[in-house]
């Protein structure tokens, strides 16, 4: 199964996700999706989506999404949600949480900045940020991943920068 991972869209759609997202058996929108739902919808065509509100959403992304998003994909379990910092900087509330009981993968956006990395003190949790891939804010750089996963395991991340059809894989272990 491959993962289709992008956040932060803002409202654009950059039609390079078309042909990145191809590939994926489901995609997951970090939220901050911005618009009207026609990006989520535009997804929805390639995939399958899950998809997750944020801060800029107004009330018809809200409708049509959860603040968190607890789901299995590949046999492996999956929380999604905006605003949920980073492993040395949980956002409020989600540290606590991650403790309890942690997910295989932990999925967020909001920084804009791209992050994958193993957690050892949550059992080796797979935390993702895949960066922004919509132009407004700060990053240079637009950005969105594709995730193998397989036997209830993460494979490979390929990380994919918008604009410039430049894909940097890295393999992530189980």
């Amino acid at each position: 199964m491959r993962l289709g991972i992008v956040s932060d869209t803002h409202g654009y759609y950059d039609p390079e996700l078309d042909d990145v997202l191809a590939p994926c058996d489901l995609i997951l929108h970090a939220g901050d999706v911005g618009g009207d739902g026609k990006i989520l919808d535009r997804l929805a065509e390639i995939a399958p989506v899950h998809a997750v509100w944020g801060n800029v959403d107004g009330r018809y992304i809200r409708e049509r999404t959860e603040e968190h998003a607890r789901f299995q994909a590949g046999g492996m379990r999956i929380w999604m949600t905006h605003i949920g910092g980073h492993p040395k900087r949980w956002a409020k509330g989600i540290g606590p949480a991650l403790r309890s009981e942690w997910p295989d993968i932990f999925v967020c956006g909001h920084s804009h900045i791209l992050r994958v990395e193993r957690v050892p003190s949550l059992g080796g949790m797979l935390y993702i940020n895949p960066g922004a891939a919509g132009r407004q804010g700060f990053h240079q750089v637009r950005t969105c991943l594709r995730l193998r996963v397989e036997g209830g395991k993460a494979m490979d991340a390929e990380v994919i920068h918008l604009g410039e059809r430049h894909v940097a894989e890295k393999g992530i272990g189980s």
